[in-house]
């Protein structure tokens, strides 16, 4: 109990040493809401009724007190994505990993600083397929006096977009479970949880964005995606990327974005159009071939306050907007251009020398059926994910950060390789079936307070190549590459960007090729790493770092708090 007040004292400190900040409280209730979509009527998980959730706004150096009672009949956790959790590991909320599950019934306090961060992040439930659902945007504004490395927008607007299904998420999910196949695409896409004028009984909600003719808009768009990544275009405007995953870039001009689930891009848009009406659009980008995907286009509309409708029965005639152009499904090039475009705005000192240099494998593959069942995979198998061919596993009786914090034995092992067990062609197109069957695990890999971490993240083409965003909870990183094929380190190192790498919490590795990232180990915990697509982490494409205790007292893991849940 002490050491719970000890906690929560520490970080009301933490909030004191930033001047001005403040200290916000929210409750959050999940619980089942009625709602129509696509022509039917459904009961989805939402918090507070809304779909998506509540959109929180705070400054840096804000404290946030968030209040989540779980009404549902589903296990939760909610996770706060970018935010860095600094010695608070235990409010990170993957389940089974900084946490048990929030079970109907319950309620639980997180409870965190905001240090150092500014920009479009979000939040969003972390067990099974909840996100789908249970997601909101999380914006961080400048500290009082600071502005934006930009001029002042006259309006903001933050876009989520996600995916809908026509049955419950989660039932999607234990469907695939249980069978081993591939889970069911969604239906449709959504923009602040609506479709658009292109599906079914829908043109009724399109999200609308209103626009003055000469003012400058700054939208925040986020992906709550599930398992698509998605280009975004807005017809007849131009757009002049300002920020990804809560770091600003250097400002570039484009006609489309591309956001991979988990991923945060900030724009500017003049209204220097006609004054009408305009989609913005997205769709699929596809990197994978042969492989089912939802092949629809969600809208929303950018509308121009103007008076030039005309009257029909009393009511007026709005103009049919204008429809952007997109790329193709599978365009990497434009996929490409666009990732590469991004850089940090002003020269940033790349964490030098690596002392902790690690070469991850990550990909799909295949579980042979157990005896006695039918399994929907190719040739009859189980669908499978790993890095360097470990599976991960989580645990089911305490959470990883619970069992290494009391250190409790028997729940996980430190033994996660640092490089695939096995060097192949990673990108060939005829690698040997008995690479296909990873080995299932809980294992961590333990990091030195301090150490420089350089991870190289090497797709592969077992069973089949694929863009993959990958997550690091509780870090920001350097993007200092990317290429295709296989990662040369006597060609590619050539290739880093040490100057002005962007820095981001979510990379998309390239279809059968490699990213290459860095940072400093200077936060104490267990963090997840792990692909955003939920069908490939439900596969078990994660893996968890330790990272140690430091020396200082301002380097050390928070205690817990006193209500952690337990499973």
């Amino acid at each position: 109990m002490f050491s719970s007040f000890l906690s929560n004292l520490l970080l009301l400190l933490l909030a004191v040493v930033y001047a001005n900040a403040e200290i916000q409280y929210h409750d959050f209730i999940v619980k089942e809401t009625p709602v129509k979509r696509l022509c039917k009527r459904h009961r989805i998980i939402t918090v507070n009724d809304q779909y998506p959730g509540p959109t929180l706004t705070v400054t840096d150096g804000d404290t946030l007190v968030i209040k989540v009672t779980n009404l549902a009949r589903y296990n939760i956790t909610l996770h706060w994505h970018g935010i860095r959790q600094l010695r608070t590991a235990w409010a990170d909320g993957p389940d089974y990993i900084t946490q048990c599950p929030i079970v109907p019934g319950a309620t639980y306090v997180y409870q965190f600083t905001i240090i150092d961060q500014e920009g479009t992040l979000w939040w969003h439930a972390h067990a099974s397929w909840l996100r789908a659902t249970v997601h909101g945007a999380l914006i961080i504004y400048p500290k009082l006096g600071k502005s934006y490395p930009f001029d002042k927008p006259q309006r903001e607007y933050p876009i989520i977009l996600g995916e809908w299904w026509n049955r419950d998420p989660n039932e999607v999910l234990r469907q695939a479970t249980i069978t081993g196949a591939a889970p069911n695409v969604s239906d449709a896409f959504t923009i602040n949880g609506r479709p658009g004028d292109l599906y079914s009984c829908s043109n009724q909600g399109t999200s609308l964005f209103p626009v003055v003719s000469g003012e400058t808009i700054l939208f925040r768009f986020i992906s709550a995606s599930m398992n698509t990544e998605l280009f975004v275009s807005i017809a007849g405007h131009l757009m002049t990327v300002v920020a990804a995953d809560s770091a600003y870039t250097k400002p570039f001009t484009t006609t489309v974005i591309m956001l991979g689930p988990g991923q945060t891009t900030d724009v500017l848009v003049t209204a220097d159009q006609p004054e009408g009406r305009y989609y913005i659009a997205a769709r699929a980008y596809a990197s994978a071939q042969g492989v089912p995907f939802d092949n629809t286009t969600v809208t929303a509309i950018l509308e121009y306050k103007f008076s030039g409708c005309t009257a029909v029965h009393g009511a007026q005639t709005m103009p049919i907007p204008l429809v952007p152009l997109l790329p193709a499904y599978n365009d990497t090039a434009t996929a490409t251009a666009f990732s590469t475009s991004l850089r940090s705005p002003e020269p940033v000192n790349v964490p030098d020398p690596v002392n902790a240099s690690l070469f991850f494998t990550v990909g799909l593959g295949l579980f042979n059926c157990p005896l006695g069942m039918t399994c929907g995979g190719p040739n009859g198998t189980r669908f499978g994910a790993s890095i360097n061919n470990v599976s991960f596993v989580l645990p089911s009786t305490i959470s990883l950060l619970q069992a290494y914090y009391f250190d409790v034995p028997g729940i996980y092992t430190e033994d996660f390789p640092p490089e695939p067990p096995i060097i192949f062609d990673f990108t060939g197109n005829n690698i040997s079936q008995s690479l296909q069957q990873p080995v299932q695990g809980t294992r961590v890999y333990r990091l030195k307070y301090g150490s420089v971490v350089q991870i190289v993240l090497q797709g592969t083409n077992i069973v089949g190549g694929e863009e993959h965003p990958m997550h690091v909870h509780g870090y920001q990183f350097y993007v200092l590459a990317t290429g295709f094929g296989n990662f040369n380190p006597d060609v590619d190192t050539e290739k880093f960007n040490m100057v002005d790498p962007p820095e981001r919490n979510t990379i998309g590795v390239p279809v059968n090729g490699w990213a290459v990232i860095r940072f400093l180990a200077d936060n104490p915990g267990v963090w997840l790493v792990h692909c955003h697509i939920d069908a490939h982490l439900t596969w078990g494409l994660a893996m968890a770092f330790i990272v140690e205790n430091g020396e200082g007292e301002d380097e050390k893991l928070l205690p817990p708090p006193f209500d952690l849940p337990v499973c």
